[in-house]
């Protein structure tokens, strides 16, 4: 038997948004509930929830399902590389309250967070490999976070068709150090919104939550479904906008003062002639990201990106690729 989940989807536990902080607005206005009937409507075996720095939504969807086995608590850990400031999301799946804890004080440090979730025994992956990247510090010590990782998200349904064909290309020919197995693969949508829920996902063989988490760190899990672009994040991003003013208008969880309230509606008023903007930002966003995948992966055809690894350019031969 085969399964298959989106592995990347958020709620509206999800809730810090750093896009004009005093507005006051959510990452996700979806309700657990939805996005479980959702992602079942579209053929999702499995239901994972993967808030960021929250396992909240996941925890809801169980207090209204206790007896539900086809729930991945999940969350996506937001950290940071040391030294460097960059920062790194790392989806991990099936999460405990107090591993959440555990994980929540050690968010400066990424390496000390994998050394965590390693020692918890559970499944985590890096997602959105290229996202935050922009040559803060160099691109052979970047990639060290591949050697103490189990899997790469290798198909995200935000993230241009080149990022993420470079990203499992990266996480196909990466060679594992000692005592390391190969990088397995997970993919999903990394939906805000329920548009999109479902549209990317891994498959894997598996009878159970359990065999099927098992056979995707084994390296049995396959990408599949769409790839993203600015259609997607503009759509997401209107989605979001959209369910923000429902909430101002007294639909959804209220996140802002009586007073406040009436200043956001104000400015979003005013804003309404200007809606173009969120296109025109998610078009200038996905063309940077197509130049720094595209940089970067000239980068890893001209050097080896690791003490022990190489990676070939597009194109190349992969037999190249093996210890320096």
């Amino acid at each position: 038997m085969t399964l298959r989940a989106d592995l990347h989807v958020h709620t509206r536990h999800s809730k810090h948004n750093g896009t004009m902080p005093f507005l006051g607005a959510r990452d996700c206005y979806s309700s657990p509930g939805d996005v479980y009937r959702v992602a079942k409507s579209r053929g999702m075996d499995l239901v994972a929830i993967t808030d960021h720095d929250s396992i909240d939504g996941a925890l809801e969807l169980l207090d209204r399902r206790p007896d539900a086995d086809d729930v991945i608590v999940g969350e996506e850990i937001t950290c940071w590389m040391p030294d460097s400031g960059v920062e790194v999301h790392i989806g991990a799946y099936g999460m405990t309250e107090s591993l959440h804890r555990d994980v929540q004080a050690l968010r400066a440090n990424v390496f000390d967070v994998m050394g965590r979730l390693r020692e918890a025994g559970v499944l985590f992956a890096i997602n959105h490999l290229l996202h935050f990247y922009r040559g803060q510090l160099p691109l052979q010590t970047y990639l060290r976070l591949l050697d103490d990782s189990p899997a790469l998200e290798v198909r995200n349904g935000t993230m241009v068709p080149a990022h993420n064909e470079l990203v499992e290309m990266i996480a196909a020919l990466w060679e594992p150090g000692p005592g390391r197995g190969r990088l397995a693969r997970v993919a999903g949508s990394d939906a805000h919104t329920l548009r999109r829920i479902g549209h990317t996902w891994t498959s894997a063989p598996g009878g159970t939550r359990d065999e099927f988490l098992a056979n995707v760190r084994n390296g049995l899990g396959v990408p599949g479904g769409a790839h993203g672009g600015a259609r997607v994040v503009a759509g997401d991003a209107y989605g979001v906008v959209a369910r923000y003013v429902a909430m101002l208008a007294g639909f959804g969880p209220c996140d802002v003062s009586s007073w406040h309230r009436a200043g956001c509606l104000g400015f979003t008023a005013l804003s309404l002639p200007f809606q173009f903007i969120p296109f025109v930002v998610a078009a200038a966003r996905k063309q940077l990201e197509r130049i720094d995948v595209e940089r970067v992966r000239e980068q890893i055809g001209s050097q080896s990106m690791a003490s022990t690894h190489q990676v070939p350019a597009k194109g190349a031969d992969a037999s190249i690729v093996s210890e320096a």
